[in-house]
């Protein structure tokens, strides 16, 4: 029996937690139970959750000596680091063998816990530029929903972590088993893309500085064939000169900032609109459907159509 132990700390996360519990908690009728899922805080006692109750926790971070996957289930606030005690606890776990897992905000309390410096890892992406400050020797990777090297794994945004349990159980138990699990929850085993496709789009109102009306007078141009070279004659600039300002004040380049406005424009179209994929590279300014999905393809890691079948009900 696979033991399972969440630490969680005030206030938790309820969905967090839930994602957790449910993949690796859960009975289930004509599956056999492979998993024992405990919870533990450093505290004993009530713990505040962000839904407006609090929950009974027994046990503490004794627990975590016992728990063959340790995971954290969200860490809020994200300023503030975890104790001593959680560091060491999450470090002794760790150098035993047990496998360190995060959900979303978790992240930042393995990182504390030196479980991340010079590796790969994932988080939700509002908070990959706080993060990217306080642990630059980490690499964050937004394209993904999560990320696994074996004795740590880390997960995107809180519906991530779902993805990143079925993933754990599909590694130890198999796909079978995994995808009996997922059936149960009336979830796909395993999902398309990375978070990025759920990130919301850039929108000009977001930008500032001397390189706002470009911008907007860009943005209301998509579906006309603008190039960089008609950016900087607009800006009445070099393409150098535009080039460094779009570096110093974006942090991209002015050909890449219109590949995503475009993608961005994309998007709204396919999740309100009937238009042919077809009609909505042209109307963007990508040419033609096999051409957006290229670029679909390499920005979101997702194709057009899937992520029209994804979020056009929900939009609506």
């Amino acid at each position: 029996m696979h033991r399972i132990v969440a630490l969680v700390r005030p206030p938790q996360s309820t969905f967090e937690l839930s994602c957790v519990a449910e993949v690796f908690g859960v009975e289930r009728p004509g599956l056999s139970t492979r998993y024992a899922f405990g919870v533990c805080a450093e505290e004993p006692g009530p713990v505040a959750t962000r839904a407006g109750y609090d929950m009974l926790v027994t046990d503490g971070l004794d627990a975590l000596d016992r728990a063959d996957t340790v995971v954290v289930p969200g860490w809020l606030p994200i300023d503030e680091p975890p104790s001593p005690g959680v560091v060491g606890a999450l470090r002794r776990a760790h150098a035993r063998g047990a496998r360190v897992v995060s959900i979303c905000s978790g992240v930042f309390a393995l990182a504390h816990a030196g479980l991340l410096g010079g590796r790969q890892a994932t988080t939700h992406w509002g908070h990959a530029r706080a993060f990217a400050d306080r642990f630059p020797t980490v690499r964050v990777d937004l394209d993904v929903l999560y990320v696994d090297h074996g004795d740590v794994a880390t997960s995107a945004g809180a519906g991530a972590g779902i993805d990143l349990c079925l993933h754990l159980v599909r590694g130890d138990q198999g796909a079978r088993y995994a995808a009996q699990v997922a059936r149960s929850m009336v979830m796909p085993p395993h999902r398309e893309g990375g978070q990025l496709q759920y990130a919301a789009p850039p929108r000009p109102e977001q930008f500032d500085g001397t390189l706002a009306p470009l911008l907007e007078w860009a943005t209301g141009r998509l579906g006309e064939p603008v190039t960089t070279a008609d950016l900087a004659a607009r800006a009445g600039l070099s393409t150098r000169t535009l080039a460094r300002r779009f570096a110093d004040q974006l942090g991209t380049s002015p050909g890449q900032w219109l590949l995503a406005q475009r993608i961005g424009a994309a998007r709204e179209l396919l999740e309100g609109s009937d238009l042919s994929l077809d009609a909505v590279a042209r109307r963007v300014g990508l040419s033609s459907a096999t051409n957006l999905r290229r670029r679909f393809l390499g920005a979101l890691g997702t194709t057009p159509g899937a992520y029209r079948r994804a979020f056009r009900a929900t939009s609506r």
